[in-house]
C-alpha cells in the first residue's frame, strides 16, 4: 500500500523546536521529490520545503528559510522537517507530499503558543 504517515507535531513555546517525520510505504523517498506543506483554517495549503530526488538539493519558502531544514533518511524511508525558532505564525497542520503521485499524508498539528 502506497502511503505517507506524518508524526512529531505538538505544542511548543515560541522559540522552541520540533522535528516532524514523514514515513513512506510502497515507494522509496530518495527517488522522488518530497515536499512539506502547511495549512491553517480558512487558508490555502502553503508550500514550505522540498528535497529533490537522488540528491541533497533543497528549497524553502522565504517564511521558513534559515529556520527549517528538510532532510531524509533512506534507511528509515523517512523525510524529516526540523523546525527551529518557531513562532506563533508557524501554527498549522503540516503535511508531506510525494509530488508525482499527488500523494498526501494525514497531517500533523503544530501549535506554537506560550
Amino acid at each position: 500500500q502506497v502511503q505517507l504517515v506524518e508524526s512529531g507535531g505538538g505544542l511548543v513555546q515560541p522559540g522552541g523546536s520540533l522535528r516532524l517525520s514523514c514515513t513512506a510505504s510502497g515507494f522509496t523517498v530518495s527517488t522522488y521529490i518530497m515536499t512539506w506543506h502547511r495549512q491553517t483554517p480558512g487558508k490555502e495549503r502553503e508550500w514550505v520545503a522540498s528535497i529533490y530526488a537522488s540528491s541533497t538539493a533543497t528549497n524553502y519558502a522565504d517564511s521558513v528559510k534559515g529556520r527549517f531544514t528538510i532532510f531524509r533518511d533512506a534507511g528509515y524511508n523517512t523525510v524529516y522537517l526540523q523546525m527551529n525558532s518557531l513562532n506563533p505564525e508557524d501554527t498549522a497542520v503540516y503535511y508531506c507530499n510525494e509530488r508525482s503521485r499527488g500523494l498526501w499524508g494525514q497531517g500533523t498539528q503544530v501549535t506554537v503558543s506560550s
